[in-house]
């Protein structure tokens, strides 16, 4: 399976590093299965890399998928939000994109309900990503490429 990841530089050697802020699936290494998403995220600030992998499942790590957006995926993503690490090698699922990340923020912070979070949500276009937290899911993905790309709006 093809993997993509977009950065501002190419990424051979992929690794988990700790950020400043939380992730939807908490601190890790974050690909996706379409193209024109990690485009998107290697152009936020102008032009970057569309990295590539071969991704090899491996059935002895842990692996936690979540195949759309379902309260157990609220509860998992609010969770990682706050700080709460998981136990996953790694976690596959939906992405809160900016938009749903507020939906999610507002939901944490009490200011929309359960319901009116879902109401929100379900407009939004199909997101993935598939994020990879340990050394030994790390080992699962194999860099074919990378191509330079640039912002089609600037």
């Amino acid at each position: 399976m093809i993997l993509y990841h977009g950065s501002n530089v190419i990424v051979e050697s992929p690794e988990v590093r700790i950020q400043k802020y939380n992730k939807d699936f908490y601190f890790g290494f974050y690909c996706t299965l379409y193209k024109e998403q990690a485009i998107r995220w290697a152009t936020r600030r102008g032009a970057g890399y569309l990295n590539e992998y071969e991704y090899t499942p491996n059935s002895a790590l842990k692996v936690k998928q979540f195949p759309e957006m379902t309260e157990e995926w609220l509860d998992f993503i609010a969770a990682c939000r706050s700080g709460k690490p998981h136990e996953y090698d790694i976690v596959e699922g939906p992405m809160a994109d900016d938009t749903i990340f507020n939906y999610v923020q507002n939901f944490m912070d009490g200011k929309i309900s359960r319901e009116a979070f879902w109401a929100l949500a379900k407009f939004k276009k199909p997101t993935h990503q598939i994020s990879f937290h340990t050394a030994r899911a790390l080992t699962t993905l194999t860099f074919v490429k990378a191509v330079e790309v640039h912002d089609e709006k600037q």
